[in-house]
């Protein structure tokens, strides 16, 4: 089916009014603009159709006549003056001969009057103005983008371009309409790849196979929606890009304050360094929400980059970059220089050969540990709890204390109580998600203090330990008494005692008040008989740690922390080796972790000296022990007269055997469908006794 061409009379008459009937709803301004552009249009059909014999034929742009033919080996002339803006052509440089026609004389200006309410809304103004283009970038990208906001200018550029099947604008076109010689090298170089228009994405030049003259100018989708209002991100960025929030805790007023001065004044690209993951992209986002800026999180792969400097641009946003790739080098090299701010972070130190031109890197901040203003923002209603103290290991950023702000108030919702302290710990461990579990065995602390039976003295201690580790922050960093070197601010501790004396629980209770989850590390995924490997896996287990909030602890530790010993032969040298990177890797651990051992004298010194506290578990006398045989019968049913001092008087057990001497008993009990009695117990302690190859009292030597 054939599109017939208007003729010259109906297009010489399109100016009186905006044309809306099949043109979407835009702005006042960017409707101006169309009415202009339609103008100008109308201007240069009337040129066409006066010296051009086949103005007039319906079938024009289908084939050439023969007088169509003699029309074009003949002379023309042609004027250049564009009547887009006034009529003068001042605005490429065309109307007094001083400029080359490229626009670059001149800035950009206002299309309206100022003052005017199309003055500030005008989305195409605001975007030249943003991205720096010349006032001929800014008509080339209105004539390419017309037949997408308005289908009317589609028979006008078929007409215009001799072809009614090319209903888009041309180079040639764009050209004719600017009013500017398409032999002018400035003019032309408007459309180069590198030009400002296709550099920045938001022009594409295609059909290169054919002369450059009728090549096809297109503007994307993204582009058109933003300048019509809409702020959708590109459906190309759905998964790779998110919004980064700004409620973040200002961790260090100093740092971000210095970065968002950065920021305002030049669109910078920074690298920062994280030294525990999260550090990097909370300090980011601190600074641009100071700075003013919408940041825009991208985890997507290098091919994304110009979709992702698109949206940045559109928007005026800036790019914080994380999870940088094993070959960060394409993707730091793409995103550099990019005219907005980017914000990279990683782990790694900063490589000169990522890219030529090396951005400005930074150490990030540590993220602290509390941050009760943002978790007291975070939270709908006042808590009626003390939320310093519950909150206080958490170091979690600003986004992620959002997220387990509403994940607590969601949990309580579901059991309809107001948030409490577990709800609150309970969503914030889900927020410290950790890969911990591929090397060690969790455990989610279920007991209190009022479940250990000790002297005062370890309690004393414990306490201690968990005090270190809510206030490490601000005694060694506020007040300055860290070691320094290079030194992390983990806090380590050692229970040792005998085996049953309650080391491990310990441990569970002291990751029961701070909240967090216990790391139990198994001794069968960090040893290997291979060299270096043991090591390698010792970091891994470290490295996660760092990363996460847990408690971490090498039950039997002695097998891994073992004193140095003199070099006899490889085994010995290699062994050695182990202890020395456990020293080294200890100095810079910034996490909480226990050891226990049975056997202290068989912990190296060294190691000793860089722990926090020791912690001496020591063996129940007889009061303790029948406060342990009680604390374990307490849920227990006892038969009338079952009397728990007489094992406890009788039988020297620790409180792990106790407790299975209980067991014992209560499937004896269970068994005869009676309660628990004395008889009962006294079978389950001797049990005990025998397993662990001492004489029964009252049975001889036997």
């Amino acid at each position: 089916m054939t599109i017939p061409t208007p003729h010259t009379s109906d297009l010489s008459h399109t100016s009186d009014a905006p044309h809306t009937s099949d043109a979407p709803l835009t702005s006042d301004a960017l409707i101006l603009r169309l009415t202009r552009l339609r103008e100008r249009v109308a201007e240069l059909v009337d040129q066409r159709g006066a010296s051009d014999p086949t103005a007039d034929d319906p079938l024009r742009g289908l084939y050439f006549s023969d007088e169509a033919v003699r029309h074009l080996l003949g002379p023309t002339t042609a004027s250049h003056t564009s009547v887009f803006e006034d009529g003068t052509g001042d605005e490429y440089g065309a109307g007094d001969g001083t400029g080359d026609g490229t626009g670059d004389e001149n800035p950009t200006r206002a299309e309206s009057a100022p003052g005017s309410e199309a003055a500030h809304t005008d989305r195409l103004e605001l975007l030249a103005v943003r991205l720096g283009l010349t006032e001929l970038d800014t008509r080339i990208l209105l004539i390419a983008l017309a037949p997408d906001l308005d289908r009317s200018f589609e028979p006008l550029y078929g007409y215009l371009n001799d072809d009614v099947s090319r209903r888009r604008a041309t180079t040639g076109l764009a050209l004719d309409l600017c009013g500017l010689p398409v032999h002018l090298a400035g003019a032309r170089a408007r459309f180069h790849p590198s030009a400002p228009l296709t550099a920045l994405g938001l022009l594409a030049v295609e059909e290169p196979e054919r002369p450059f003259l009728s090549r096809s100018l297109r503007v994307t989708d993204r582009l058109v929606a933003h300048l019509l209002g809409d702020d959708t991100l590109d459906t190309a960025l759905a998964g790779h890009v998110q919004r980064l929030t700004t409620a973040v805790a200002s961790h260090d007023d100093e740092f971000t304050a210095k970065l968002a001065a950065r920021l305002r004044a030049e669109p910078l690209t920074v690298y920062l360094r994280e030294h525990r993951e999260g550090d990097g992209l909370a300090g980011a986002a601190a600074a641009l929400s100071a700075a003013g800026f919408e940041a825009l999180h991208f985890t997507g792969p290098e091919d994304r980059v110009p979709e992702l400097l698109r949206e940045a641009r559109l928007r005026g946003a800036a790019i914080v970059a994380s999870a940088l790739p094993d070959k960060p080098a394409e993707l730091v090299r793409g995103l550099a220089d990019a005219g907005v701010p980017v914000l990279l972070t990683g782990s790694r130190p900063y490589d000169p050969q990522w890219c030529e031109h090396d951005p400005l890197v930074l150490d990030a901040p540590r993220q602290r540990a509390g941050a009760v203003d943002v978790w007291a923002a975070a939270l709908r209603d006042e808590p009626g709890f003390d939320l310093a103290a519950t909150v206080a290991p958490y170091r979690l950023g600003g986004d992620r204390i959002l997220r387990a702000a509403h994940a607590a108030e969601d949990l309580a919702t579901f059991d309809g109580t107001p948030v409490t302290a577990a709800h609150l710990r309970l969503a914030a461990r889900q927020q410290s998600a950790s890969g911990l579990e591929r090397h060690a065995r969790r455990i989610r602390p279920d007991v209190g203090w009022e479940d250990l039976v000790l002297p005062d003295k370890p309690l004393v201690q414990l306490h201690e330990l968990a005090l270190r580790a809510r206030h490490r922050d601000q005694v060694l960093g506020d007040w300055r008494l860290s070691a320094g070197g290079g030194r992390g601010r983990g806090v380590l501790g050692l229970f040792a005692g005998e085996s049953g004396t309650g080391k491990t629980l310990s441990a569970e209770v002291v990751a029961a008040e701070l909240g967090l989850d216990l790391y139990v590390v198994q001794l069968s995924s960090i040893v290997d008989k291979y060299v270096g490997e043991t090591e390698k896996n010792l970091e891994r287990i470290f490295t996660e740690a760092d990363r996460t909030d847990a408690v971490l602890l090498f039950d039997e530790a002695d097998a891994v922390f073992g004193k140095r010993s003199e070099v006899k032969d490889s085994h010995d040298k290699y062994a050695n080796m182990e202890s020395a990177y456990l020293l080294q890797r200890l100095e810079s651990f910034d996490g909480i972790a226990l050891l226990t051992t049975n056997l202290r004298a068989n912990i190296d010194e060294a190691f000793t000296r860089r722990l926090d506290l020791v912690v001496d578990f020591p063996f129940p006398d007889a009061g303790q022990r029948l406060a342990l045989w009680r604390h374990s019968l307490a849920a227990v049913p006892c038969a009338e007269g079952t009397d728990a001092s007489v094992v406890a008087r009788d039988f020297e057990l620790a409180g792990g055997s106790i407790r299975s001497a209980v067991v014992t008993a209560a499937y004896a009990a269970v068994g005869r469908g009676a309660a628990v009695t004395t008889q009962d117990l006294r079978e389950g302690a001797e049990r005990e006794y025998r397993k662990a190859g001492r004489l029964v009292p009252g049975e001889g030597n036997w």
